[in-house]
């Protein structure tokens, strides 16, 4: 007989709680977490519909699927693994030249249990460096005075990052060339979304002009000894779901991130050589009135080798007020949320965690 537990998650609206199964993680099926082939994504507009006809399916069911022939070179993500393995097999003096309280906009470095993005869990057993929006580094935008000017953005934060970096051959090059290459994939994501939800596939190209876009390098240390797969151990990063829209993954081939099924039970997301991890956030949830789903999701490394993972968070723009989508709502399905903007509600929910979600 199936036993469950339940887990909480910080709302801005009060504690949400979840019903869990107490079984070990099980493989997903096909359906759960498809595979998804990007490669027609260039062609014509009926191959793209194609396409977010799967992404649909997948949104509407578990809000995970895996993505390949994504565009992204395996030479560039290997040079941005090695920049990440560099940066962390540093001293910790040497990694807290860009701790991240030096900046105004979360970049630079975080410890090891210096987050706890859930409350009833352990601190999160992970280090991570961050590279946050800089219009200076969107390929798009020819002239970012205006934006700069905007405290919402970098200025002199960025400068001090790569100062504090310069020890490392090719890292500044590299991060941002890896960074540029992935909201180049994620706006083509969005335009994928829009078409998932029966929307022109420009309808979100005004509100990802300057977005919320946030690479990161993370690193889960090793165990003194190898863990049973059920065992009790320190939670890599704790039981959540992502803020903002989308999320696009690397992970290396360790294991260990977990996804909450629509039955309520842990599904093992193995890594799938030359894919990336796609899943919905919070706010692209919010604007598609929860027809698409933003998962539980956590990461456990019980191996005594570390584990490393490239995530990608794309928001849209701070000051841009956004409403749920139009196609989603009608007279069975009223609008279950108030406009607002991706910038507010991604503070917002920031300023809940008290710094566990920063990383989120």
């Amino acid at each position: 007989m199936t036993e469950y537990t339940q887990i909480e998650l910080l709302t801005l609206h009060g504690p949400e709680f979840r019903r869990v199964s107490t079984a070990p993680p099980r493989p997903p099926t096909e359906n759960e977490i498809p595979v998804i082939d990007l490669s027609e994504i260039d062609c014509d507009l009926d191959s793209r519909k194609g396409i977010a006809a799967q992404v649909k399916a997948a949104a509407e069911n578990t809000g995970f699927f895996y993505i390949k022939n994504h565009g992204i070179s395996e030479s560039l993500i290997g040079r941005a693994l090695e920049n990440a393995k560099a940066f962390f097999s540093q001293t910790d003096e040497q990694k807290d030249l860009v701790a991240h309280e030096r900046f105004k906009h979360y970049n630079g470095y975080h410890g090891v249990g210096s987050t706890q993005i859930n409350k009833r869990e352990t601190k999160d057993r992970k280090e991570t460096f961050s590279l946050r929006y800089n219009p200076i580094n969107d390929p798009t935008i020819t002239d970012p005075s205006a934006l700069l000017a905007n405290e919402k953005y970098s200025d002199n934060d960025d400068d001090a990052l790569w100062q504090g970096t310069s020890q490392i051959p090719g890292f500044q090059e590299t991060t941002i060339e890896f960074w540029q290459q992935r909201l180049t994939l994620a706006r083509k994501m969005i335009r994928i979304f829009a078409l998932a939800l029966d929307m022109p596939e420009t309808y979100f190209d005004k509100v990802t002009t300057n977005p919320g876009a946030d690479g990161l390098y993370v690193h889960y240390p090793g165990s003194a000894e190898t863990v049973p797969a059920h065992a009790a151990t320190d939670v890599g990063i704790g039981s959540h779901t992502d803020i903002q829209c989308v999320t696009l993954l690397w992970q290396d081939m360790s294991g260990g991130l977990q996804v909450l099924s629509a039955s309520d039970e842990w599904l093992d997301a193995r890594p799938i050589a030359g894919t990336l991890v796609v899943n919905i956030g919070d706010f692209l949830q919010r604007l598609s009135n929860n027809r698409f789903k933003s998962t539980v999701h956590r990461v456990y490394n019980r191996q005594t080798t570390s584990r490393y993972s490239m995530p990608f968070f794309l928001g849209f723009n701070p000051d841009s007020v956004c409403r749920v989508v139009p196609s989603c709502v009608d007279e069975d399905h009223p609008v279950l949320y108030e406009p607002i903007s991706c910038g507010k509600w991604h503070q917002d929910r920031l300023s809940l965690a008290q710094g566990r979600a920063v990383t989120a």
